[in-house]
């Protein structure tokens, strides 16, 4: 059985960093393209970043030069550095994984990010 445990989020002020972290486990993790979306109140889920297994990464809008996505395939987890928070970042932040050859896809419980003063 897939499982994702994510942590990190929480409260930040503008300006402020988090680290958002997600551990796999049930899946063969190398084999997966992972990334972080995120889902503001009434709006549609977005892609953040993503990793494929061989280490390309892609940054949706917003995020490039303001966070970093990285992967540990031996621990089996994917972070998302966040630096510069400002409060439109505010949303549910949602780990994922997609099989790099079959149409597999999974999503973490997500975790709140909040970014106010």
């Amino acid at each position: 059985q897939v499982q994702f445990v994510e942590s990190g989020g929480g409260l930040v002020q503008p300006g402020g960093s988090l680290r958002l972290s997600c551990a796999a486990s049930g899946m063969i993790f190398s084999i997966y393209a992972m990334g972080w979306y995120r889902q503001a109140p009434g709006k549609q889920r977005k892609l953040v970043a993503a990793i494929t297994s061989g280490g390309s990464i892609n940054y949706g809008d917003g995020a490039k030069g303001r966070f970093t996505i990285s992967r540990d395939n031996a621990a089996n987890t994917v972070s998302l550095q966040m630096n510069a928070l400002r409060p439109e970042d505010t949303a549910v932040y949602y780990c994922s994984a997609d099989h790099e050859l079959l149409a597999i896809h999974y999503w973490g419980q997500g975790t709140q990010v909040t970014v106010s003063s």
